[in-house]
């Protein structure tokens, strides 16, 4: 090829190339806007596990978007107060809150569902029925009556019973206990006598230190030891049978989540599905450590009684009977649920129910 045939023939691919990167820039600049979405959350920032799932899903984020699509997490009180988040996002002062949906039971009873209800899934279980089973679409029909948009994000495990200032052995000892317990966990252990209260977790602490409550829950033993409830209440019982798989959503304004680039959107999705597998894990590997630190501290562990255990249980179906009477919506995700978890049990108590216990058996033999 001779020397100004290869020149025009260079400078026609160089226009080529030139015109092609003149196109593709726009497109890739709609594709991918600058966009600032504010998060708030319902937890204070010294709850590292909870209030660091919202930091990780923004984290993630911001990375797969190259730095365009960006989410400042704001802790509980910054913005609004963390039982207000979800109002906060429904009502578009901010575009997504990080809470726990039962907050919100109070408005109605669906809301529970988006955490957890008594007796109802664990960690896994919650992972299949929104993922594969109809979990999602179910929520998520219910909070665009909310004027939401729902991704879960984040799971505690099945949670610890609470601290108590005495001990719980029957029935009777629960009369008149005045117990700070979220969601329709509350609602239903009324029905035993308890006196409910729904109290933010920065001031729990000090309604316990005061006596303004007798006993409280929270979530198990890295978080709670980092509350300090071992020091004004001495008895730790379990499990929290009103939490067995507590789930936290990532809850979009509807309408700025509908404005936002499908392939945002499928960030945010993605990033509050990494960020759900992380928290668990990051509870796993703290919670071991953190039980026998508070034992060692004094930290008094009893199992709630079987008597307990079943009077709650009855209590429960009680509740959802009144409640599926009343509410369509409820009645329809429960009996959703409920399936599920017939089955979802009938499996888990072949090979992974098993093999757990046998473990735990060589681990009390002193074999692991």
């Amino acid at each position: 090829m001779d020397r100004r045939s290869f020149i025009k023939k260079a400078g026609l691919a160089g226009a080529g190339a030139a015109a092609a990167s003149a196109l593709a820039a726009p497109a890739i600049a709609q594709s991918s806007p600058k966009v600032t979405w504010r998060c708030t959350s319902s937890f204070p920032k010294a709850l590292d596990t909870i209030y660091g799932a919202a930091e990780t899903m923004a984290s993630f984020v911001k990375e797969a978007s190259d730095g365009n699509f960006e989410i400042q997490v704001f802790a509980a009180g910054e913005i609004v107060p963390g039982l207000q988040a979800a109002d906060a996002a429904s009502a578009g002062t901010v575009e997504l809150a990080h809470t726990a949906s039962y907050y919100y039971w109070g408005k109605d009873p669906v809301y529970a569902f988006g955490t957890a209800i008594p007796f109802g899934l664990n960690y896994r279980q919650q992972n299949a029925w929104y993922y594969y089973g109809n979990g999602n679409t179910l929520m998520n029909e219910f909070y665009a009556t909310q004027g939401l948009y729902g991704m879960i994000c984040g799971n505690t495990g099945a949670q610890m019973g609470g601290w108590f200032r005495k001990e719980i052995n029957t029935v009777a000892d629960l009369q008149g206990l005045k117990m700070r317990i979220g969601g329709m966990g509350g609602k239903i252990i009324e029905k035993l006598g308890v006196v409910p209260q729904q109290i933010a977790g920065g001031d729990i602490y000090p309604a316990l230190e005061k006596g303004t409550i007798d006993a409280t829950e929270w979530v198990g033993p890295y978080d709670d030891e980092k509350l300090g409830f071992q020091k004004v209440a001495q008895y730790y019982y379990y499990p929290g049978w009103w939490e067995g798989g507590p789930v936290l959503h990532t809850l979009a304004n509807l309408a700025k989540w509908n404005e936002l680039p499908k392939n945002y959107q499928a960030i945010l999705q993605t990033a509050c599905r990494a960020a759900n597998a992380d928290m668990m894990a990051n509870y796993d590997f703290k919670n071991p450590s953190a039980i026998k630190r508070l034992v060692q501290g004094g930290a008094q562990l009893r199992p709630f009684s079987q008597e307990i255990l079943d009077a709650c249980y009855k209590a429960a179906l009680e509740t959802y009977a009144e409640i599926n009477a009343q509410n369509a919506t409820f009645k329809k995700i429960y009996e959703d649920q409920q399936a599920f978890k017939k089955d979802a049990y009938l499996w888990a108590q072949l090979t992974e129910y098993n093999f757990d216990t046998f473990m735990m058996i060589q681990q009390r033999a002193g074999n692991l």
